[in-house]
């Protein structure tokens, strides 16, 4: 009996979170007017939304450079900015591409040697609303130097605000929250281990 009263107990501690964490992406709206930064960049997704939408950031000057993290190797830089009505000279200039990111783990650690290559400090991130929160903490986990300005996109085949009333959102939004709660676990974890000790002044 006891093991099921705390397996029930975890359960609704768990559901509780899912639907704060579901209303943390719904109140998520991107910034009127963020900030300037050394560079923008967005993380390729199930639509071409979030690169879009980062061009246009790019190209009204919030950003000196862009980074599309996590484009597959089949796709010509010719194709994507035909896709995104990227401005030319604006993407042949100002747009690298980032070609080894499979996931959010390799989308914040190929952020961070694009970013600390060009000497950049602060970045806007763009991504989908449900994904920013664990997107935020792989990033920050990758390169706590920085600084991030999020930048959420709504997710047309999730909405935030209805989840729970389909299978595929009530999944996704499930997954989503489980994902992060594992980057959280992790980090925390992190933060608990000593750190090295530093070096001791050469004489």
């Amino acid at each position: 009996m006891r093991t099921l009263a705390a397996l029930l107990t975890l359960a609704l501690i768990w559901t509780a979170g899912l639907f704060a964490f579901a209303a943390r992406v719904e109140r998520s709206t991107p910034p009127p007017d963020p900030p300037i930064a050394d560079g923008v960049v967005a993380l390729t997704g199930g639509s071409s939304e979030r690169i879009a939408t980062a061009l246009q950031l790019l190209e009204s000057g919030k950003g000196k450079r862009m980074l599309i993290s996590g484009v597959s190797r089949e796709v010509t830089r010719g194709e994507l900015q035909t896709l995104t009505g990227a401005d030319k000279p604006v993407y042949d200039c100002c747009v690298d591409l980032g070609f080894t990111a499979a996931n959010t783990v390799g989308n914040a650690r190929e952020t961070a040697r694009w970013a600390r290559t060009k000497g950049y400090r602060s970045l806007i991130l763009v991504t989908a609303d449900y994904h920013m929160p664990r997107a935020c903490l792989e990033l920050r986990a990758a390169m706590p130097e920085a600084q991030i300005y999020p930048y959420p996109v709504a997710t047309g085949e999730l909405s935030a605000s209805r989840w729970w009333k389909s299978g595929v959102g009530a999944e996704r939004m499930s997954l989503e929250y489980s994902k992060y709660l594992a980057v959280l676990g992790r980090e925390m974890v992190r933060s608990l281990q000593p750190r090295p000790a530093a070096a001791p002044p050469q004489a």
